[in-house]
């Protein structure tokens, strides 16, 4: 009985395949798109504020910490040419993240479910503004905490001058394991949608997790407890908010096979 009325229900997708020369030219297409709104908003950047102001602006947590008049340093000739430029593509990158995943929606959208779509578009626009919240929550908080306990330890008889160079790196390298570590609620909620792990088994790893925060923490972070304490426990409660999330997907992301056994059981 239900074989018949599966087949009898009409195919969402049909008459949506298109050849694969047709795909790879919308590929391009959607690619160039994406492309294009980064460059025009680094036009813009390159501009107003400009990419002097804009390292000014990323440094400020540090220079904020440093000594009366201190400055940072660049040890290569080209550094303050190439160091700013960078800065102004990865700001550029940022603001033109909602542009780059719609263009990568657009192009997946037709070959999915409605149901599989109700999946997907929660979860990229969830897991865009939650990497760009961990990028905001290192800069605002995280920085200014670290940067003030290191210059406390430092000795009177040094003179802190640091690098261009050494401290994008460390930012970048900030910022990337702190928009990771906040989409661990994506990782959960992808885990239980696909029947890998169950919420009562995500609620007995708590303990586990809560473990393995604080030496994800210890790895990535500067050796100072504030900052592994300020990565370990938002991860532990994005953690709760995980699994929160996870029994909402499962119960309104269902395929329309499974909401009608549901409804026969």
């Amino acid at each position: 009985m239900s074989q018949n009325s599966d087949n009898n229900r009409p195919d969402e997708l049909d008459g949506t395949e298109q050849p694969f020369v047709s795909h790879l030219v919308e590929l391009r297409d959607r690619l160039i798109r994406a492309v294009l709104a980064v460059a025009v908003v680094f036009g813009v950047l390159a501009f107003f504020p400009g990419p002097a102001q804009l390292y000014d602006l990323l440094a400020a947590p540090l220079v904020a910490q440093l000594p009366q008049g201190s400055k940072l340093i660049a040890t290569n000739v080209i550094s303050p040419f190439i160091v700013p430029l960078k800065i102004t593509l990865m700001a550029a990158f940022l603001i033109a993240l909602p542009v780059v995943l719609y263009q990568a929606w657009a192009f997946v959208a037709p070959g999915l479910y409605s149901h599989e779509k109700k999946l997907v578009l929660p979860l990229v626009i969830s897991s865009t503004v939650l990497f760009l919240l961990g990028v905001a929550f290192c800069y605002f908080f995280v920085f200014g905490q670290v940067f003030k306990f290191i210059q406390s330890f430092a000795p009177a008889t040094i003179a802190a001058a640091p690098d261009i160079e050494a401290y994008l790196s460390f930012v970048l390298t900030m910022f990337f394991a702190f928009g990771l570590a906040f989409e661990v609620p994506i990782v959960v909620v992808v885990l239980a949608r696909l029947n890998m792990v169950s919420i009562e088994k995500l609620k007995a790893f708590r303990s586990y997790f809560i473990v393995v925060a604080f030496i994800v923490a210890a790895v990535v972070t500067p050796p100072d407890v504030i900052s592994q304490l300020a990565l370990a426990v938002p991860m532990c409660l994005l953690y709760e908010l995980g699994i929160w999330a996870a029994k909402l997907f499962i119960k309104h992301t269902k395929a329309p096979e499974s909401e009608e056994e549901d409804a026969a059981g």
